[in-house]
């Protein structure tokens, strides 16, 4: 408490302590500001830069896809909707993308890529392997300025790795999300009914938009391209899945190149695993045969349905027990196109063996992503 007495100030002992010793109190606070900060918040700080540093690196080879949606109205084109994500891939104008996001665009028509959220470039078709659910599109804009993105690999991968993922979720541009990586050699199944071997599993968000867009190492190199999410809502629920590195570097230059990618097969269709459970069966059964291919040369026999008669099962191919159609394809791929194949199979009881010539089953011709049964 302060008293006036005889017109001085009294100024109690304990209150003038207080005083002698703010000066002390605002040097230390100035000098906490000033020193450095903790061990652990410096680390975290330093990772906060990394995380911003490959951001900024990585981004900028990130694209929005917009598709053609719906007829073109009276002098106006067609409407444009946002559906995915791709990356530059070089600087001739390249970029990749995920075969279903370009679904119904076909070769000779147009998308959209949309660079920085803002600049849009219009992008041909040039080829889409639905089975490995990869595709490339080449825009026609200033391909100068383009930068490619930083490429790895996903050999060597461990379980726990963090990883990032940039795309445009919701049309949401050049979005980041970090996780790890969940799980390894998963198989992805395509829209063309065959499997992408050695996929990658992450938590890290993947939502619609995401599509296309790159999944990268903790450097900031792309290591893989998302593709699927596996979620009962259609959104993000820690199941996310891209196809490795390795299977993006084998397909994409022959779509650069040829606008398609080899199919080797033999020309039929097989039941569904749990069709053939039904009937009994325990390989990979027959139910058409296409014309003019090696297994109607050959005379394999498809199921006949008009009298729910059993044909042809196929037990294994080279000796390797087969009951899908990802390992009909395996196997087929294994052989070789231009190579031969022995079909151990079962007719009617007795198991025979017959020799199939393995050929081309895309070849050369209009890109349309395939719908319906596979035909391996």
């Amino acid at each position: 408490m302060l008293s006036a007495r005889m017109g001085r100030v009294h100024i109690p002992g304990r209150v003038w302590q207080t005083f002698r010793i703010m000066p002390v109190l605002f040097v230390a606070a100035f000098l906490a500001l000033i020193a450095p900060l903790p061990a652990a918040a410096q680390a975290l700080e330093a990772l906060e830069r990394e995380i911003v540093t490959l951001f900024e690196r990585a981004a900028p080879s990130v694209v929005s896809i917009a598709v053609p949606r719906g007829a073109a109205r009276q002098g106006r084109g067609p409407q444009f909707e946002a559906a995915g994500s791709g990356v530059v891939w070089d600087r001739e104008g390249h970029i990749v993308t995920n075969a279903h996001v370009l679904e119904g665009v076909f070769e000779g028509r147009s998308a959209d890529a949309i660079f920085d959220g803002a600049r849009r470039f219009s992008a041909r078709v040039v080829g889409m392997a639905p089975e490995y659910d990869l595709a490339v599109i080449r825009v026609d804009g200033p391909v100068g300025e383009l930068r490619p993105i930083e490429r790895g690999s996903a050999r060597g991968l461990r379980v726990g790795q963090i990883v990032f993922a940039i795309g445009n979720p919701f049309g949401l541009d050049r979005s980041l999300s970090q996780g790890i990586v969940s799980a390894l050699d998963r198989r992805l199944p395509t829209a063309a009914g065959r499997e992408v071997a050695g996929a990658i599993q992450t938590d890290a968000a993947i939502n619609p938009g995401n599509s296309g867009g790159p999944l990268l190492d903790a450097r900031g190199r792309m290591i893989g391209v998302n593709t699927a999410i596996f979620s009962r809502s259609g959104q993000s629920a820690g199941v996310g899945f891209a196809v490795p590195m390795e299977v993006v570097e084998r397909v994409v230059p022959g779509l650069i190149r040829d606008g398609r990618i080899p199919r080797a097969g033999i020309g039929v269709v097989i039941a569904a695993e749990d069709e053939a459970a039904r009937l009994g069966a325990e390989g990979a059964v027959v139910v058409q045969v296409a014309p003019n291919t090696p297994a109607a040369r050959a005379g394999l026999r498809p199921f006949d349905r008009e009298n729910a008669r059993l044909g042809d099962v196929i037990l294994a191919i080279d000796g390797r027990a087969v009951r899908t159609v990802p390992d009909l394809s395996d196997a087929f791929e294994r052989a070789g196109i231009g190579n031969r194949a022995t079909l151990d199979v079962i007719r009617d009881g007795r198991r025979m063996l017959l020799a199939v010539d393995i050929v081309d089953l895309n070849p050369p011709g209009p890109m349309i992503p395939r719908g319906g049964p596979a035909r391996p």
